[in-house]
């Protein structure tokens, strides 16, 4: 095992070189830079703008160095000193900006994570077990509903009822008197009485979509003939369901790993948007926007990373998992 980790691990440097540089790439993509954002900003509200200071702001943030010198500069700075660069919006260490937003995106992303699996795996292993009854069906139906729904609406709704029938403030992972207030069980109570919307939203699709996924898998497995044999045996139905089945059935929730890290930045940036989350998607998005090169840059190769690191635990669980696969 410790020989195939290491293995992964080495063939992982070529492959986030070469993300860095298409994440360089990409954001310099688009015509112009953040000084051209800003004059067309300016323009757009009547201001006038000297061309001298321009030239002063294009070489004070390196924009007149050709691209593969700007590129070197960057990933220097990440290497050597974990410099993510300059934001040229928020004027700040870009660095300093990712972290803020990773405390919360990681909460609510791995308290989503948690209820799609609480959620999804009674769910359907019952319905891959009792196939065409009216659990089954109902189950279905809400199943169909959640992939149907998109999150932005449902996240309105709940706001809502949040907010008619909850007497709760809308918005945010705070009440107004509890967002700058030092942490304390009042605090705690309230950061609860918000999260459960954003992860009942973020959830829901992701919950419809395994719970479908893994009743297909184990209504598949439950017929083959190892299952046939146990129960002729006399081996107990749980057994005989959960020794190997489930275990087999549940390589989709595994694998979602590979998935779930990379989402911690760029997913449901329009649901975290409409509840106002202070996450990482909406300032990827804003970074993007307004050409801020650096920030966006570096969320978009910390996708990356993140991408790789998900594939690699998922492998390793899905050896440890599945007795069919092995270690090579």
């Amino acid at each position: 095992m410790l020989g195939y980790v290491i293995k992964r691990l080495v063939y992982m440097i070529p492959t986030l070189v070469g993300m860095s540089i298409i994440a360089f790439l990409i954001i310099q993509l688009p015509p112009g830079d953040y000084v051209s954002s800003m004059i067309a900003s300016m323009s757009d509200s009547g201001q006038n703008f000297d061309p001298a200071q321009i030239e002063a702001l294009r070489r004070a943030y390196g924009f007149d160095d050709p691209a593969w010198l700007q590129y070197l500069k960057w990933i220097t700075g990440i290497l050597t000193r974990g410099d993510f660069g300059y934001s040229f919006e928020w004027n700040r260490p870009v660095a300093e900006l990712i972290w803020e937003r990773m405390g919360s995106t990681l909460a609510i992303s791995v308290a989503s994570l948690l209820f799609v699996w609480a959620v999804s795996l009674p769910i359907g292993i019952y319905s891959a077990m009792r196939r065409h009854s009216v659990g089954d069906y109902a189950f279905t139906l809400l199943g169909f509903l959640g992939l149907a729904v998109p999150n932005f609406i449902l996240a309105l709704t709940l706001m809502y009822v949040s907010y008619r029938f909850l007497g709760q403030s809308v918005g945010g992972l705070f009440s107004p008197e509890h967002i700058d207030a030092p942490w304390s069980w009042d605090k705690l109570v309230d950061l609860l009485a918000h999260l459960w919307i954003p992860i009942v939203v973020i959830g829901t699709n992701g919950t419809a979509a395994l719970i479908r996924i893994l009743r297909a898998n184990l209504s598949d497995e439950l017929n083959k003939p190892y299952v046939v044999t146990a129960r002729a045996k006399g081996l107990p139905e749980h057994r005989a369901v959960l020794k190997y089945p489930v275990r087999i059935a549940l390589n989709p929730f595994v694998s979602a790993i590979g998935w779930v890290l990379p989402e911690l930045i760029s997913g449901v940036t329009i649901t975290a948007i409409v509840l106002n989350l202070p996450t990482a998607g909406p300032l990827l998005l804003r970074a993007l926007i307004s050409q801020d090169m650096y920030l966006a840059g570096s969320f978009i190769l910390l996708m990356g990373v993140l991408t790789l690191v998900g594939m690699l635990i998922s492998d390793l669980l899905l050896a440890l998992l599945d007795p069919r696969i092995r270690f090579t």
